[in-house]
């Protein structure tokens, strides 16, 4: 295992082994723990009681974060006529709306961090998702990123806004960023109390015994802070 730098070893002291924080406890000790020169994510980690292997123990939602992830959210629509025109007035970053454009990011320009489809440009947008999967961009009915003309406006709207896609991965742990160290600790406990409650509503029907396993917080290179899972529900039930 790699030596941890001296920075990441005072930061780590700071955090007691073994001891479960409150949410409010474990933001303040995030913002703390945190010695980049640049303005950190703070990413959220849970482990949930599923099995990711059965389909029907999924766990793959939408939330819109209160204030959002303290970045700017540039969105690439996929659509052609009324519904490209839409997308434009609505403030879509980039609209592709002819083969030129799919090609271009098919080969590779990415220059989007959400990408939004109509469904009946699904077709094309198929053709290049070896490109958008690997990387997290491909629209998904799913995600909420494959919508019709009607719905592009709020959609675009909610994205630029904060709203992120959570989704179970292979091991069975779900992980989102929920904003940045330089935010005000109740913006971060807003932030994370609408993921946690978005990730119990989740739920699948399927899945048995204990959901939340355990729950970490943890800025960008910062050192993990366990979160107890009850009291991160509790304080949600309660807000």
């Amino acid at each position: 295992m790699a030596k941890r730098g001296k920075k990441y070893q005072e930061a780590a002291a700071k955090v007691e082994h073994g001891r479960e924080y409150s949410p409010e406890e474990a933001i303040a000790l995030v913002k703390d723990t945190s010695f980049t020169k640049f303005d950190a994510s703070v990413e959220v980690h849970i482990r949930l009681g599923v099995d990711p292997r059965h389909a029907d123990q999924q766990v793959r939602d939408v939330v819109v974060l209160p204030h959002g992830l303290g970045k700017q959210v540039r969105v690439l629509v996929f659509a052609q006529g009324d519904a490209a025109r839409a997308a434009r007035e609505a403030g879509a970053d980039a609209v592709a709306d002819d083969d030129a454009t799919i090609k271009k990011v098919g080969d590779g320009w990415l220059d989007f961090d959400v990408a939004i489809a109509t469904p009946d440009m699904m077709g094309a947008v198929g053709r290049i998702g070896r490109v958008l999967g690997p990387r997290g961009l491909m629209p998904n009915p799913k995600g909420g990123t494959v919508v019709n003309e009607k719905d592009l406006a709020r959609t675009i709207e909610q994205a630029k806004a904060g709203r992120v896609e959570f989704r179970l991965d292979k091991t069975g742990n779900v992980h989102v960023a929920i904003g940045k160290v330089s935010f005000e600790p109740t913006q971060l406990q807003e932030n994370f109390s609408a993921l946690v409650d978005a990730v119990v509503k989740a739920k699948p029907a399927a899945a048995k015994g204990i959901y939340i396993r355990s729950l970490t917080l943890c800025s960008t290179m910062g050192p993990a802070i366990s979160v107890d899972p009850l009291k991160a529900q509790t304080v949600r039930a309660a807000a």
